[in-house]
């Protein structure tokens, strides 16, 4: 088990503080939980979501909702209530692929929610916690799904909150060649 980077660190502290505090609703528009296919459609047709939700896939990705994120971050869930929350100015500008690919991982954690796992257990740096590694592994396999060679997929495993050491620890347990 790894220690976590200062970075990680740092923002796990802010996030629990926020959490904790309850100004994670703050960092939130208020009143913005729109339904997941509102702005996700298609997804019900991807083999690897309907892989994860099985035949209960429409009907949870029509339960999910979405709140947008005015400052910070791109996606992540909502640890209090399993919703799928979206920085929109990612959303507007970000790369097609990786909001994708991060879609895809994002619902892997809906799916860890919905089982009642714990999404930031920190007895675990990041790159280790078996939340983070399974939605990167789903993330991952859609990528080769895609075509996307291991250096393109490097680009996207990198976080600025994530240090060069534990992106070497997550490409190898990834299976994924990152050369750092």
């Amino acid at each position: 088990m790894a220690t976590m980077d200062w970075r990680e660190h740092l923002l796990f502290r802010l996030l629990r503080l926020a959490r904790t505090a309850h100004i994670d609703r703050i960092l939130l528009f208020r009143g913005s939980a729109h339904p997941f296919p509102d702005y996700f459609r298609g997804f019900d047709k991807v083999e690897t979501v309907r892989g994860l939700f099985g035949e209960k896939t429409e009907e949870v990705l029509q339960n999910l909702r979405v709140q947008f994120m005015w400052v910070g971050g791109y996606m992540g869930v909502n640890a209090s209530n399993g919703h799928l929350m979206v920085n929109s100015r990612y959303l507007n500008k970000g790369d097609r692929i990786d909001i994708y690919l991060d879609v895809i991982h994002e619902l892997v954690h809906v799916r860890q929610f919905m089982e009642g796992k714990e999404l930031f257990d920190s007895h675990y740096g990041y790159t280790e916690r078996p939340t983070e590694v399974e939605a990167y592994a789903y993330a991952v396999k859609e990528a080769r799904k895609l075509g996307l060679k291991d250096e393109r997929i490097c680009l996207y495993l990198k976080t600025e909150w994530m240090s060069d050491a534990a992106l070497k620890r997550l490409a190898k347990t990834l299976d994924v060649n990152c050369g750092v």
